[in-house]
C-alpha cells in the first residue's frame, strides 16, 4: 500500500540502478546496501526500473522482484516511483498491479515506442495503465523512447490519476508553461542532469535522474541553493557536476557509476549485455582520469572523487 501522496514526492530523486553480479544476475545484496547508500546522503526518493535502471533489459518477472526488494529495504523511509513502461499495454499493466501490491507511490511509464503508434493509441495506453491501479501516474518524457510534445501531455493531464511528467528534454520554457496552462498541482520533474539548475528554475518539482546514484551531494546542494535563491551557489555545484558528466557519457556512463560508487565502499555490480563493463586494467585508468579530472579543475566536497 502506497504510503506517500503524490505531491509529497519532490526534491531530488535518482533515477536507481539496477545491480547485477558478474554473470548479469540480479543482486540483492548489492542492491539493498545500495538503498540504503542514497537514503543516507538525503535523496527525497527513488525511480526504480527505469532506462538508467537497465529496466528494458529484464524480463517482467525480474523488474518485480527489484520492486519488491527495494520496497523492502526503504520501509518506507521515502517515496518509490516505479517506472512499468513497455511495448505492451498488457505487460505494463501486469508491471503497474505488482507494483501496487508491492507497496510503491507512484507509477510512470515511457510512452509505447518501436513501431509508430498514433497519438490516440499513446493515449489509450496511458489511460488503461493509470486505470489500472489506484496509484498516480506520471508520464515519462524522453528521446530514448519518443518524445511526447506539449500538447501530447496536456491532452494526458486529462486522464483521472495522470499526476505530471518526467521531463527529460531541454526545452524548459515548457515547464512554465504546464505549471500555467495544465495547473501548478501538475507535477513536472526535470530529468536532464546536466541541467538540474535550469528545470527547478522553470519551476520544475523535483529532480530524477541518472548521476543521483552517484553524487547527489551535488544536487541536493542545487535544489537547496535553487530553493533559498542562492544562484552562485547553485550555478557553481551545477558546474562541477556538468564536468563529471560531461567526462563520464563519453563512455558506458551506467558501467561508470557502477565502479564509481564501490570507490566509496558501495558496490553498484555490473551492467548487463549489450553494454559493456570495465575489467580491471579498465577500471585502474578511468580513476588516473578521474584524478587527472579532479585535479585539473580543484574539484572537492565530491565523494566518489574524493575517495580516489
Amino acid at each position: 500500500m502506497a504510503k506517500y501522496n503524490v505531491n509529497e514526492i519532490k526534491g531530488v530523486i535518482p533515477a536507481l540502478v539496477t545491480t547485477f553480479d558478474m554473470d548479469e544476475n540480479f543482486d540483492e545484496k548489492r542492491m539493498r546496501a545500495l538503498v540504503d547508500h542514497l537514503i543516507g546522503k538525503g535523496v527525497d526518493g527513488l525511480y526504480l526500473t527505469g532506462s538508467t535502471g537497465e529496466g528494458f533489459l529484464m524480463t517482467p518477472q525480474e523488474r518485480m522482484k527489484v520492486v519488491e526488494v527495494v520496497v523492502d529495504q526503504v520501509n518506507g523511509r521515502i517515496p518509490l516511483i516505479a517506472h512499468v513502461g513497455a511495448i505492451g499495454t498488457k505487460i505494463s499493466i501486469d508491471l503497474a498491479k505488482q507494483a501496487a501490491s508491492a507497496g510503491v507511490d507512484a507509477i510512470s511509464s515511457v510512452p509505447p515506442f518501436y513501431w509508430k503508434f498514433g497519438a490516440d493509441d499513446v493515449f489509450n495506453y496511458y489511460k488503461d495503465i493509470t486505470g489500472s491501479t489506484d496509484l498516480p501516474m506520471i508520464v515519462y518524457n524522453i528521446a530514448l523512447a519518443g518524445l511526447v510534445g506539449f500538447e501530447q501531455v496536456k491532452r494526458f493531464s486529462t486522464i483521472e490519476g495522470v499526476a505530471g511528467v518526467k521531463y527529460t528534454a531541454t526545452s524548459h520554457f515548457e515547464v512554465m508553461r504546464m505549471k500555467e496552462e495544465i495547473g501548478n498541482d501538475f507535477l513536472v520533474y526535470s530529468g536532464c542532469d546536466e541541467m538540474a539548475m535550469s528545470g527547478l528554475s522553470f519551476g520544475a518539482d523535483g529532480l530524477i535522474g541518472s548521476f543521483y546514484n552517484l553524487m547527489p551531494e551535488l544536487f541536493i546542494a542545487i535544489n537547496k541553493a535553487m530553493a533559498e535563491r542562492d544562484l552562485k551557489t547553485a550555478e557553481e555545484k551545477q558546474r562541477i557536476a556538468n564536468i563529471i558528466i560531461m567526462h563520464a557519457t563519453q563512455k558506458n556512463y551506467v558501467a561508470i557509476m557502477k565502479r564509481a560508487l564501490s570507490w566509496m565502499g558501495v558496490d553498484g555490480g555490473y551492467c548487463r549485455r549489450p553494454f559493456s563493463n570495465f575489467g580491471a586494467s579498465e577500471e585502474a585508468v578511468l580513476k588516473d582520469e578521474f584524478r587527472l579530472l579532479r585535479d585539473k579543475h580543484d574539484i572537492k566536497g565530491v565523494d566518489f572523487l574524493d575517495a580516489l
